[in-house]
């Protein structure tokens, strides 16, 4: 198949007029095309399958209801929006739901919908100061036996791990662990050097920057300061809740283009219409695109990461090129999946969104076939 006089991203990061050649589930070289169906792509852009590295649920279901159900209904929602790569999250729960989160995993094939690429543990290890919508009751210092056991019981799902680096034990946990999991510094009081320390023992990324943690500011830079001077990796929520426009711009401007991971943290309400839902065991309030827990605490998000990135572009002044690279190369990068899916390259999966002038889909194929 063919697609041709459409805008392509690039691996190169951006955008340029051509042909898009799709063949066995995989792009080629327009040279290397056997004749096919061609389709006429003019006025459309052409981008890679979004990654969301960091979301709880979508249309009525949560991770953490420990189901393949869950986890399939999740990734056919999430497929038909453009996230064709997921790594969703678990809450701060006790061992025994945690466990059986991780069998659901492991049992799960990603026959249909988007792929189950790996795990995000958001919790247990975090601050009770800093819990947001997590349930303090389950919070727990870092335990590498604990880890590990959850690691072994997912299949080695698990691809990131969040810890709080003030809390007690946490700067051994991230030496250990740091070799064989991506250690993300998470829902923490930390301060500037604590940071820096964290960083040095091997953490190289943060969870949804700004949220869950000391602001920025000119004589106590935190956990963000520090995250900039040790070129970590950060997650960035787009949705117009969690953080304004303006910062965000400015994130792109302080991290860089290579550094900033869009995600969703979307949670069961995304994809349904506004009422009570759950998070973690707690009850939320969701209304438009803003969920709350009853003290008005922010419960996630209840946006796709396709409208988070559409967000992104119409309404924060980011260019479409950096948002597709937030949203499609970086967390694939991050998860180390980038070697197969997140860019329109041959010998990539042949995972592509059509998009019109208003960013809305056209067209949606996933190894080559159209959804």
């Amino acid at each position: 198949m063919k697609i041709e006089n459409v805008n392509i991203f690039n691996a190169d990061g951006y955008f340029e007029k051509g042909s898009v050649c799709m063949e066995n589930g995989f792009f080629v070289a327009e040279s290397e095309a056997t004749e096919g169906p061609v389709i006429d792509g003019s006025g459309l852009y052409a981008i890679p399958g979004l990654t969301d590295l960091h979301f709880h649920g979508c249309v009525g279901y949560d991770f953490c209801d420990g189901t393949e159900e869950a986890i399939r209904a999740m990734a056919e929602y999430e497929a038909s929006v453009g996230v064709m790569n997921i790594c969703p999250a678990t809450m701060t729960l006790p061992e025994d739901q945690l466990l059986r989160i991780c069998d659901a995993a492991a049992a799960y094939r990603s026959e249909k919908g988007a792929r189950l690429v790996g795990i995000n543990m958001e919790g247990p290890f975090i601050s009770v100061k800093k819990k947001g919508a997590q349930n303090e009751k389950y919070i727990r210092t870092p335990d590498v036996e604990l880890y590990r056991r959850l690691q072994e019981r997912s299949g080695w799902l698990f691809k990131l791990v969040d810890v709080a680096p003030e809390t007690e034990g946490a700067m051994e946990f991230i030496s250990q662990v740091s070799p064989e999991v991506t250690v993300s510094l998470a829902h923490t009081e930390a301060d500037y050097d604590t940071a820096v320390e964290a960083f040095e023992r091997g953490a190289s990324h943060v969870t949804h920057l700004y949220n869950a943690m000391p602001p920025y500011s000119h004589r106590a830079p935190g956990v963000i300061g520090a995250a900039a001077d040790n070129m970590a990796e950060v997650e960035l929520i787009c949705d117009g809740v969690h953080v304004h426009p303006s910062v965000v711009r400015n994130t792109l401007r302080m991290f860089g283009e290579d550094r900033v991971i869009f995600i969703s943290d979307s949670m069961m309400a995304t994809g349904m219409p506004d009422g009570e839902y759950a998070l973690g065991g707690q009850a939320v309030h969701v209304k438009g695109n803003r969920a709350t827990l009853a003290d008005g605490t922010i419960a996630g998000s209840a946006t796709n990461l396709m409208d988070c990135m559409r967000t992104a572009v119409k309404q924060m002044g980011v260019s479409l090129a950096v948002a597709v690279r937030c949203a499609a190369v970086n967390p694939a990068i991050s998860l180390g999946i980038y070697n197969h899916y997140g860019s329109i390259t041959p010998g990539k999966a042949a995972d592509l969104i059509l998009l019109d002038e208003d960013l809305e889909i056209r067209g949606l194929y996933m190894d080559g076939v159209k959804l």
